[in-house]
């Protein structure tokens, strides 16, 4: 019997590595992910002006995410580079950081307008009063999410960038139980709780989110964890660390919430083709999210694997890891892709569709699952590998350009000029998945990512 070579011990170890960071992410972004499914499912049972209605106003908390997600990314580059150096009080000093930017934002750009003017906000992405009606007392029921998930969402990170991501995910588990039976609850009036419908849906995503921030709470400086400290040490960033960082998060942050809004307006442009359609689309895509978020875990785990390379300064070693994660999205995504084909003509019995609007969504998820190995392959590389090594301008140009020069023009055309059936736009759409592709893989390819962004930091 043939030796395994040195290459063939380190993929190896490589994977077992991958498998032991990824997996616990993966679980946990698909059970977070499922919080959107469970209300999507338990309302849609109302109808599909109640189904739409819920999948409009999770539009702004997605944006909002986005925000979050993006800000905090390009903190967690410097989060995982730290702890290549086991630098934990500057760790802190990260979490400091995007806490308080995340916390103004989510108040100022959220928070406040949802709570005075919901109507105006959801009327941008729809002009169906009765969707626009529901759908302003759900964000306004639920707009304590926006402060809650501003200190979540660094917390987590940092559990993740110091390699902690089984902890996340148990708190992920708890929120999603009680989500999904205060839904049971509040919703149709279970338990002697109120019969509130969408605004039930809305209490208890309220609820479970305000467990959340306790639960992560309580781990972190309740149980002492690693990251746990002084407040002071927290807020004790001075302006070369603060400039640092918000220079590395400004492109993700502006990346991933131009991506979300982007988003967003794919559904503007669905959602003006008919309520049918945008319910096929709102159950389509709570479905493709839970293979999506759970398949970026690869990004999220090349980020901590590589960039801890990086803030160490093993730079050649980085990139040859790097290209192994690479060489692993592409098998992974042809898998994931194919189960959600298959599974798309059962997936939509999940929904109170109409005749028509079940065979709109299954069209629609496999569509979603012809293109998810190039999608996975997409997020790898831009939220992991360009990421790690700070090369989030880049990243942002490439992204935001395919989505706004590309993708948003040929939704609106499709919907509105062509008059298209919501499938084939929903096909349109996707030509900027290759464009994107072909950008970011030839900026992977050429090595200009890779770079150590603490070694100056004290």
């Amino acid at each position: 019997m043939l030796e395994p070579t040195m290459n063939e011990k380190k993929s190896d170890g490589l994977a077992r590595t991958l498998l032991r960071v990824a997996l616990p992410i993966a679980l946990q972004s698909l059970i977070a992910s499922s919080l959107n499914l469970v209300d999507n499912l338990i309302v849609g049972r109302l109808g599909e002006t109640a189904l739409a209605s819920v999948g409009l106003s999770v539009q702004i908390f997605f944006v909002h995410w986005m925000l979050i997600f993006g800000f905090t990314g390009g903190a967690a580059t410097f989060m995982a580079q730290f702890w290549g150096k086991r630098d934990l009080n500057n760790i802190r000093k990260t979490v400091g950081v995007a806490v308080s930017c995340c916390f103004a934002a989510s108040l100022f750009i959220f928070f406040i307008p949802v709570m005075l003017v919901p109507e105006r906000i959801l009327g941008i992405f729809t002009n169906i009063p009765e969707v626009i009606e529901a759908g302003s007392d759900f964000v306004r029921i639920n707009a304590i999410a926006f402060l809650t998930v501003s200190f979540t969402v660094p917390f987590t990170a940092a559990l993740r960038a110091t390699q902690q991501t089984s902890l996340p995910l148990k708190i992920s588990m708890v929120v999603f139980g009680l989500n999904t039976l205060f839904n049971y609850m509040f919703v149709y009036g279970n338990f002697g709780a109120p019969a509130l419908g969408v605004r039930g849906s809305a209490l208890a995503t309220a609820i479970s989110r305000t467990v959340e921030l306790c639960l992560v709470l309580f781990v972190v400086f309740g149980k002492r964890n690693r990251i746990a400290g002084a407040a002071r040490e927290f807020m004790s960033w001075n302006r070369p660390l603060l400039k640092k960082i918000v220079g590395n998060a400004l492109p993700t942050t502006l990346n991933e919430t131009l991506w979300g809004l982007g988003s967003s307006m794919y559904n503007a442009a669905y959602g003006r083709i008919g309520v049918t359609a945008f319910a096929a689309i709102q159950a389509g895509n709570t479905i493709q999210n839970l293979f999506i978020l759970a398949c970026f875990s690869l990004g999220e785990a090349t980020l901590i694997i590589v960039g801890e390379k990086l803030g160490r300064g093993d730079l050649d070693d980085a990139a040859a890891t790097a290209k192994r994660i690479m060489k692993i999205c592409v098998p992974v995504g042809l898998v994931a892709g194919g189960l959600l084909f298959v599974a798309s003509r059962f997936i939509v019995r999940l929904f109170d569709l109409t005749p028509d609007g079940a065979e709109y969504a299954r069209f629609i998820l496999m569509i979603y699952s012809l293109f998810l190995v190039v999608k996975i392959f997409n997020a790898a590389l831009i939220t992991g590998v360009l990421r790690c090594g700070g090369d989030t301008k880049f990243a942002m140009f490439a992204e935001v350009g395919a989505v706004w020069l590309i993708g948003v023009p040929l939704a609106f055309i499709g919907a509105l000029w062509l008059r298209l059936p919501v499938h084939y736009v929903v096909l349109l759409v996707h030509i900027e998945e290759f464009v994107k592709m072909f950008l970011i893989g030839g900026r992977f390819l050429t090595g200009r990512w890779i770079k150590n962004l603490v070694q100056d930091v004290e």
